[in-house]
């Protein structure tokens, strides 16, 4: 039975998997296809559709395969009329052009403390387009009546809830609870975790104090190599509104694989960086 790509492609994304959808868009002669056939390439290299098979779907696969590795689009331009690798017997020759797109899960947002911070940071995160889901000890913080369109909302204890979490590699980790201590807690847990970023407020000192108490702990430098303390990119912020958009910013860099536009605030590295301010 053929497979609706468009009910496969929901099906993916709610499982929290990736894909790329190869689209011809352009079409000039005669192809072994037709303008707009399409083909989804799952992550595990199976696919669903044609875009008329032999040497030219091959290498649509194989650059899909890259497009779901860098999360990037593509266009691809196969000239059949002067490559003898295309001619299959099957093809008049004729020139197209496939837009190779990215499919991804919606990336999810753990909040956790449910503050000033943490609600602007809901309302710019949600905005862009990333599913919030609420953490804090507090149920008077921690409400749907505060955070109406979170995905989930957890009002108890930090280890109660973080035992029942399992973030993934389309997870987003932000660390705004209301004191150091809750803070150093969740990151404990944070640093072992699948999650894309891991980030945490405070000022350097503060960033300091916690990666050397984990350290004496037994954490590994490396794990702590990985948190972005503190959070969020330097834009001079001070409002809780300013940090948000901050936090926001330097999680869609991330997304969007804009790495080197992000300042990495990792004092192991002997590297600067201005604090932010006030967690509440």
């Amino acid at each position: 039975m053929a497979v609706d790509l468009y009910e496969e492609i929901v099906r993916l994304r709610r499982e929290g998997r990736k894909a790329a959808l190869a689209t011809i868009v352009s079409v000039r002669g005669s192809i072994p296809s037709f303008a707009t056939a399409k083909m989804l390439v799952r992550d595990d290299g199976s696919i669903a559709g044609t875009i008329g098979g032999g040497c030219v779907e091959a290498e649509v696969w194989q650059a899909a395969r890259e497009v779901i590795e860098q999360e990037r689009p593509r266009t691809l331009t196969f000239n059949l009329n002067q490559n003898p690798k295309y001619d299959t017997g099957l093809v008049c020759g004729g020139t197209l052009e496939v837009f190779v797109e990215p499919v991804l899960p919606p990336g999810v947002l753990y909040v956790f403390g449910a503050g000033h911070v943490a609600r602007s940071l809901y309302e710019v995160a949600h905005t862009a387009g990333f599913e919030v889901v609420v953490v804090d000890d507090r149920e008077s913080y921690a409400n749907r009546e505060r955070f109406p369109l979170a995905k989930e909302i957890y009002a108890e204890e930090f280890e109660s809830a973080m035992a029942r979490l399992d973030p993934n590699e389309n997870s987003y980790l932000v660390i705004v609870t209301r004191g150091h201590r809750d803070d150093m807690r969740v990151l404990r847990w944070a640093v072992n975790t699948r999650a894309r970023y891991v980030g945490m407020i405070g000022s350097r000192r503060k960033v300091i104090a916690v990666y050397r108490e984990l350290e004496n702990e037994g954490t590994g430098r490396e794990k702590l190599e990985r948190v972005h303390a503190p959070v969020g990119l330097d834009i001079g912020a001070i409002t809780p509104e300013e940090i948000a958009i901050a936090i926001a910013a330097e999680l869609i860099a991330i997304r969007r694989h804009a790495e080197g536009n992000v300042a990495h605030k990792r004092w192991l590295q002997g590297e600067t960086a201005a604090p932010l301010a006030s967690r509440e």
